[in-house]
């Protein structure tokens, strides 16, 4: 019933489980794991899934789904597989047959969670990914993302009809990370390896939650930093996720060291020369040991070089820009909205500019009438860039005290080829 990550490929274990086993095959340090595969999904009517068009239904298609008790040979599965991996603290991941393809990267739209152990927790995760491949912001990046004929079956023919999203779960073993990170491999030999670091697990990165480090490396192993403020970090503690400050000398302490950058950039290239083209890669430092959590096709080019030093809030009487990194290419004009959570989305109209903290995966659907996003914090190699250049809507990244400055309403041109957000009538 369960697949060991060694034997997983995309066709039966979906995209994300199918290239990590490719590198566990190729002997690259991925931490140890089975798989839940499509046919599990399916035998517990994952192809009954409803489908509500309104977002109340939806959510309460999710709910339905997340509710369905696990089938007894699932379960039982379940327990064999963490007995064999030792029974430890674990990372429940979703790995969808459409997922990490070339042409869409669904980054962030499924569930993943992390810290969880035995197999009450880790059933109740499985299902939690299950109903996500039903969620409104998935459901919404579906409908948004050119159709992909190939997706799910690189390898032969699917497990079920072509028009039935399917859903297999990753589950492996949970690296308490030291630091954590996402890198890009180079798109051709003129290219340098891109990578963003932060203290602690990964999601504090791909979330966009904290600006990260950035380093460059290029082909002959010449390393460049700009390092960010990290005020906050994720860790396992006591058997939860938990949200701390970072002691004050480690805010602007670089995360890496130029032979660990090069370490990581020799790493992506193995990673790209075993999965073909250039790589999106989730990674984890422990101990000082390198490992690689995820890995999918970069689906849209970065926007280009970062800019110097990041200039806060403008002064009394200076220009009306802000600048950030660049987060997604080219220019927009609308209206500045100020989003700082769900409860602000009912007030998003097609054409406005979203400032906000950060984006979380949930706000998928506003990039759907968004005509720019300025964000707070975040790099250009986060979930939420991501999506955004695979729309095509210009992005600005890590512009501090944004939501304060910007005034709701004003119109603001949105740059995210150079970087810059100015209030155009303020």
């Amino acid at each position: 019933m369960l697949v060991p990550l060694a034997d997983a490929v995309r066709r039966t274990c979906g995209g994300k489980a199918g290239a990590l086993g490719a590198l566990v095959r190729a002997g690259l340090p991925v931490p140890a794991g089975v798989v839940v595969p499509f046919a599990a999904y399916l035998a517990a009517g994952g192809d009954r899934a409803p489908g509500g068009r309104t977002a109340e239904r939806r959510d309460a298609d999710t709910a339905a789904v997340a509710a369905r008790p696990l089938p007894s040979d699932v379960r039982d599965a379940l327990a064999r597989g963490l007995d064999t991996l030792g029974d430890p603290v674990v990372a429940v991941r979703s790995s969808a047959g459409d997922e990490d393809t070339a042409r869409a990267s669904a980054a962030g739209q499924h569930a993943t969670v992390l810290a969880v152990r035995g197999v009450d927790q880790v059933a109740d995760a499985v299902r939690a990914c299950w109903a996500s491949l039903h969620s409104a912001r998935a459901v919404s990046y579906r409908a948004a993302s050119a159709a992909d004929p190939d997706a799910g079956r690189d390898d032969g023919p699917g497990p079920g009809p072509d028009d039935v999203p399917v859903m297999a779960v990753l589950v492996q073993r949970l690296v308490d990370a030291d630091v954590s990170g996402v890198m890009f491999t180079p798109g051709g030999p003129a290219d340098a390896t891109e990578i963003e670091a932060s203290w602690g697990l990964g999601p504090s990165v791909v979330g966009g939650t904290v600006t990260p480090d950035a380093y460059r490396v290029t082909a002959d192993g010449t390393v460049t930093r700009s390092l960010a403020d990290k005020p906050t970090r994720m860790d396992r503690r006591d058997g939860r996720l938990v949200t701390s400050d970072v002691l004050a000398p480690d805010r602007r302490r670089p995360t890496l060291d130029d032979t660990t950058a090069a370490r990581l950039a020799a790493l992506g290239a193995r990673i790209a020369a075993v999965l073909g083209g250039a790589q999106d890669v989730e990674w984890a430092l422990a101990g000082g040991e390198l490992w690689v959590l995820q890995a999918r096709p970069v689906t849209a080019d970065l926007p280009g070089p970062r800019p110097g030093p990041r200039q806060g809030p403008r002064a009394a009487g200076a220009p009306a820009t802000l600048t950030g990194t660049p987060g997604s290419r080219g220019t927009a004009t609308g209206a500045a909205r100020i989003v700082r959570g769900p409860a602000d989305f009912g007030r998003v109209r097609a054409g406005d500019v979203l400032v906000c903290p950060w984006t979380d995966p949930a706000w998928t659907p506003l990039l759907g009438v968004a005509a720019g996003v300025v964000t707070e914090t975040g790099g250009v190699l986060s979930h939420a860039a991501i999506v955004a250049r695979e729309r095509g809507i210009p992005a600005v990244l890590g512009v501090r005290g944004a939501t304060t400055t910007l005034r709701d309403g004003a119109t603001l041109t949105v740059d995210g080829t150079a970087g810059t957000v100015t209030a155009v009538h303020p």
